[in-house]
């Protein structure tokens, strides 16, 4: 059953999503924000939480620490700022050449109550811009989306029921629109086989083997000796046991980042281009 929690919090924990209500009571006592050491600690977290199972490629990760016992404190969540999905993103949605970096894996522990979301986003942004800020690759804007369309394994089961961005628009981001409708290939666990591995797989560009022992573990057939890239991905999402869907689109939230005024010129530029008419709007 797929529930409309377009007013909850989005949880994991072991791959499973779980939803508290908004504005729950939330004591910043007991946790603190801190940058993790090795992506590796990311990594582990989001493998063993999330129902995606993959890491973006990192360029700065935070984690969310609870205070378990005195001197103790426990990892319950991380914010994964990675290298963007879309290059041009942010000159699409009139940022011009503002350096931009994405809000690859934001997630929290499903005890975790729904105010810690803004609170850690907050501080991680903060940290972020601290760190990274005044570098000459640092970032003047963070682009985050949100996936509104549920995942079902082969039997039905819900693994994840697809989410609004909430959190994005209560930390005041520029809601930007959605994204392109695209085709997703989904394995019988409701994993998404990503566009990006079937890509380097297709072209035999490097990460193609890890790329091919991914969908091997999902159930795609051996590739054939001397098989070319692209007729070998053509032929794995026929012969395995994978679905297509089709995806109407992420929404997309962006975060100007930097001094006064160059959030303020960001924030400009990218609400101008929203005035702007759509090639739907003019037919």
């Amino acid at each position: 059953m797929i529930l409309d929690l377009t007013g909850a919090a989005l949880r994991w924990r072991s791959r499973r999503s779980t939803w508290r209500p908004l504005r729950e009571p939330f004591d910043p006592a007991q946790f603190h924000v801190e940058p993790l050491p090795k992506a590796a600690i990311a990594r582990a977290f989001i493998e063993e939480h999330h129902y995606s199972r993959s890491m973006p490629v990192a360029l700065a990760c935070y984690g969310l620490y609870e205070r378990t016992d005195c001197f103790q404190h426990a990892l319950s969540g991380v914010a994964v700022f990675s290298v963007p999905i879309q290059p041009r993103a942010a000159a699409a949605y009139g940022a011009g050449a503002a350096r931009f970096c994405d809000l690859g894996r934001f997630l929290l522990l499903s005890e975790i109550g729904s105010n810690a979301e803004t609170w850690f986003l907050a501080r991680a942004l903060r940290l972020l811009q601290a760190e990274r800020g005044n570098a000459d690759n640092g970032p003047d804007l963070v682009i985050a989306y949100s996936d509104p369309m549920p995942r079902t394994d082969r039997t039905g089961r819900v693994h994840f029921n697809g989410h609004f961005g909430g959190i994005y628009r209560e930390s005041s981001a520029i809601y930007l629109g959605r994204t392109k409708p695209r085709r997703l290939w989904l394995a019988d666990d409701a994993t998404v086989i990503s566009d990006r591995a079937m890509s380097k797989l297709r072209n035999d560009e490097k990460g193609a083997g890890y790329a091919y022992q991914t969908i091997l573990r999902h159930g795609a057939p051996r590739r054939r000796l001397g098989e070319k890239g692209a007729d070998y991905v053509a032929r794995a999402l026929t012969e395995g046991p994978f679905r297509s869907l089709r995806h109407q689109g992420n929404h997309a939230y962006a975060f100007p980042l930097g001094s006064h005024v160059n959030r303020r010129d960001l924030r400009q530029k990218l609400e101008r281009n929203l005035e702007k008419p759509r090639c739907s709007d003019a037919a």
